[in-house]
C-alpha cells in the first residue's frame, strides 16, 4: 500500500516540477513511510511513497520498464491477489526482474493495454506513463477500495491518492461552491462518486479507467454489477459462497510482513479471523487479533434496535475459540475528542466524527504490532445485513434508507445559500440516478428488482463511505487494511443470488451464516448484527458541545455556510435526528460541525458563488 501523486502535461516541461512534487509527496508520507521516489520527465512528474509489503527491496517505485522500444513508468497503490497466475502468463515474454505485484501490473499493461484491468483481482489505483505514445493510463479497482483524485486545468492533469496532497499544489484553489456546500451539508459523510467537494477536484470512479493525452482526459467504466440468471439451487449456492469467501481470505493473507485481523465479535470479522487463524496454524504461527472499546462503555451502554448488545463477550468467545493472541485498544474520551482533528487530516474532509476518530486511534495501536490487517467491510452491503434490507417499509421508501433527514439537514444551510439549493431535489436526484442504474432482468419480481436497487444504493454510496473511512484512517498510520468481502467475484455472484437465499431462515446475512457458520461457535454464528462500536459515555456529547459552542463564539468560516440559529438549537440538544443512519446521531452531528470548522480553517477553504 502506498501513496501516489503527480503532474502530467504535454505543453509544459514537467522536469521543472520537483519542488511542487516534493510538497505533494510530503503530504502522502503517512501512506507510505518506508520508501519514497520521484521521477521527472518531459511529460510526466510521478511521485510515490511506499508502505513495503511484498518484495520490500525489489518493489520500489516509480518503476520503469523498457520494452519494445518504449519506456513505461508506473506509480501504483494497492495489492494484487492473483499475482502468481498473471506472472506465469507474462513470464514467456521476458524474465521478471522483481517478485513485486507492481511489475506484474506494469507488464500486464504493456501486453494487454487497457484490457489489463479485466484480468486483475485486487485493490488498486495506478497511473502509467506510456512515454513514446505520449499518453498516460489511469485506473481504479472495480469496487473502489483504493482512491485516486485529480484536477485538470490548462492542459495539465494533477493527481493524487488524497485530496490533502492535491491541495499542496498551488495550481489548485482552496474553494467550495454551492455544490460543495450541498455535499457537505446534505450528503456528508457520504459523497457523490467522482466529486471531490473542493471546487475542481474530481475522482476516478470505482471500476473506471482511461487515458490522458494531448486531447484531454477520457475515462470510461470497465466494470459494473450485471444481472444474469441464477441457476444454482440453495445447496449449490451455499457451497459456491463458501468457496469464494474462503478463497478470498486465503489470497489476502499473502504478505512479506506480519498479518493480523480486526475482531469485533460479529459475523464478518469472526469468519475472517477464524479462516486466517486456521491458515496461520498450518504454518506454525499464531494470529494476532485486535478489538476496540471505550472507557466505561459497559457502564453507559443501552440496548437499541440497531445495537442489541455490546461486543466484548463475543470477542472473548471468538478469540478463545480460534486461539488468537488478542489485543484490546481502549479509547478514552479526551483522546477521542482530540482525534477528531486528526481524522480530518486523514480523510482530507470532515467525516464520520468519532466513528472515524476511534478507528484512527485503533489503527495506530494495531500498527505497533503489524503492517497488514484484514477487516470485514462490505459483507453487509452484499449479503443484505443492514436493517433497511429487511424492514419492508424502509426498503420500499423512495430515498436513501440511511439518510431520511434532508429537511433537517437543509435547516443548517445559511439562508442565502439555502435559497439557491433545492435540497430535496439534490438528494433525491442522486438517489434516483443510482437506483435507476441497477441492471435488472425482465423476469425479476418487484421484490428482486428492488433488492437489486438496494444493492446498488449500498455499494455505490454507503459502502464507498465506509471504504474511504477505512483506507484513510488506516493509512494515516501506515497500516494496510485488506477487505476480503470486497472481492469483485463475491460482488458479481451475490448480485444475482435470489433474496430468499440471502434471507435464509429469516436472518440478516442468512446465506453467509449457512456457508461459513461452521467456522464459528454457535453464540457468534447466531449473533444479531451490531454496528461499529461508538462511545455511549455522555462525556463525549458534553465535550463536543462545549467545543462547538466555543467555535461559534469566535470568528469561524462556518458562518459562511451554516445557519447560526440552527447551530444554537443543535447545542441545546433539543433534536435527536439521525444524521447518517445509526452511525451518526446527536453527538456525531455536533462533532461533524467541529470537524467542518477545522477543515475549513486548516485548508483555508473559501466559498465562491460562481
Amino acid at each position: 500500500m502506498c501513496g501516489i501523486a503527480g503532474m502530467i502535461s504535454f505543453r509544459e516541461d514537467m522536469r521543472e516540477k520537483a519542488a511542487v512534487c516534493g510538497l505533494m509527496q510530503k503530504a502522502l508520507i503517512r501512506r507510505g513511510p518506508d520508501q519514497r521516489g520521484i521521477i521527472l520527465s518531459r511529460d510526466a512528474a510521478l511521485v510515490h511513497t511506499r508502505l513495503a509489503v511484498i518484495d520490500i527491496e525489489g518493489g520500489r517505485q516509480p518503476m520503469t520498464v523498457n520494452m519494445g522500444g518504449n519506456t513505461y513508468t508506473i506509480v501504483y497503490n494497492g495489492e494484487l491477489y492473483n499475482t502468481d497466475e498473471l506472472r506465469s502468463q507474462l513470464a514467456a515474454d521476458r524474465a521478471f526482474e522483481t517478485s513485486s505485484d507492481t511489475e506484474v501490473i506494469l507488464r500486464s499493461y504493456i501486453k494487454w493495454g487497457e484490457g489489463c484491468v479485466d484480468k486483475f483481482n485486487g485493490i488498486f489505483a495506478f497511473v502509467i506513463h506510456d512515454e513514446e505514445n505520449r499518453r498516460v493510463f489511469l485506473a481504479r479497482d472495480r469496487i473502489g477500495v483504493k482512491p485516486l483524485f485529480y484536477y485538470e486545468k490548462d492542459g495539465c492533469l494533477i493527481f493524487s491518492s488524497e485530496i490533502a496532497s492535491l491541495l499542496e499544489n498551488p495550481e489548485i484553489p482552496h474553494e467550495i461552491d454551492i455544490k460543495g456546500v450541498s455535499e457537505l451539508l446534505l450528503m456528508a459523510p457520504g459523497r457523490t462518486a467522482g466529486y471531490g467537494v473542493v471546487r475542481g477536484i474530481k475522482e476516478v470512479k470505482a471500476g473506471h479507467c482511461g487515458y490522458y493525452t494531448p486531447d484531454g482526459l477520457e475515462l470510461h467504466r470497465y466494470w459494473s454489477l450485471r444481472a444474469v440468471e441464477h441457476t444454482e439451487n440453495f445447496e449449490e449456492t451455499v457451497e459456491h459462497v463458501r468457496e469464494l469467501v474462503t478463497d478470498s481470505i486465503r489470497r489476502q493473507l499473502v504478505s512479506d510482513v506480519p498479518v493480523c485481523t480486526f475482531l469485533s465479535g460479529g459475523l464478518d470479522s469472526s469468519i475472517i479471523s477464524a479462516v486466517a487463524a486456521h491458515e496461520m496454524r498450518q504454518q506454525g504461527k499464531v494470529l494476532n487479533t485486535f478489538s476496540v472499546d471505550y472507557r466505561d462503555n459497559e457502564k453507559y451502554f443501552t440496548k437499541s434496535r440497531f445495537q442489541p448488545d455490546s461486543d466484548p463477550v463475543y470477542i472473548n468467545i471468538m478469540a478463545e475459540h480460534i486461539g488468537s493472541n488478542h489485543h484490546w485498544t481502549i479509547v478514552d474520551i479526551p483522546e477521542l475528542v482530540d482525534a477528531l482533528d486528526y481524522a480530518v487530516d486523514a480523510r482530507g474532509l470532515p467525516g464520520m466524527a468519532d466513528v472515524d476518530a476511534s478507528l484512527l486511534l485503533f489503527c495506530r495501536e494495531i500498527k505497533k504490532h503489524g503492517t497488514v490487517a484484514l477487516s470485514g467491510e462490505c459483507a453487509d452491503e452484499l449479503f443484505g445485513g443492514y436493517p433497511w434490507y429487511r424492514d419492508k417499509d424502509i426498503r420500499m421508501t423512495d430515498g436513501f434508507p440511511w439518510a431520511q433527514s434532508t429537511a433537517y439537514r437543509s435547516g443548517f444551510i445559511r439562508r442565502e445559500l439555502a435559497e439557491m439549493i433545492d435540497s430535496d431535489e439534490y438528494v433525491y436526484s442522486a438517489y434516483r440516478r443510482t437506483a435507476d442504474s441497477a441492471h435488472k432482468l425482465p423476469s425479476d419480481s418487484p421484490l428482486e428488482s428492488r433488492m437489486r436497487e438496494m444493492t446498488r444504493l449500498n455499494t455505490d454510496w454507503f459502502m464507498q463511505n465506509l471504504l474511504e473511512r477505512k483506507d484513510r484512517m488506516s493509512m494515516y498510520s501506515g497500516l494496510e487494511v485488506r477487505v476480503p468481502f470486497c472481492d469483485y467475484r463475491i460482488a458479481e455472484y451475490l448480485y444475482n443470488v435470489p433474496w430468499e437465499f440471502k434471507d435464509y431462515q429469516g436472518r440478516e446475512k442468512g446465506l453467509l451464516r449457512a456457508a461459513m457458520g461452521h467456522w464459528l461457535p454457535e453464540r457468534v454464528r447466531s449473533r444479531k448484527k451490531s454496528p461499529y462500536p461508538k462511545t455511549h459515555n455522555p462525556q463525549f456529547l458534553e465535550a463536543v458541545t462545549e467545543k462547538l459552542r466555543y467555535i461559534m463564539s469566535q470568528p469561524t468560516p462556518l458562518r459562511e455556510i451554516v445557519d447560526e440559529k440552527a447551530i444554537t438549537k443543535l447545542l441545546t440538544h433539543a433534536d435527536h435526528v439521525q444524521w447518517y443512519g445509526q452511525l451518526m446521531n446527536l453527538p456525531q452531528t455536533i462533532a461533524y460541525f467541529v470537524q467542518l470548522d477545522y477543515w475549513m480553517k486548516k485548508y483555508n477553504i473559501k466559498l465562491v458563488s460562481k
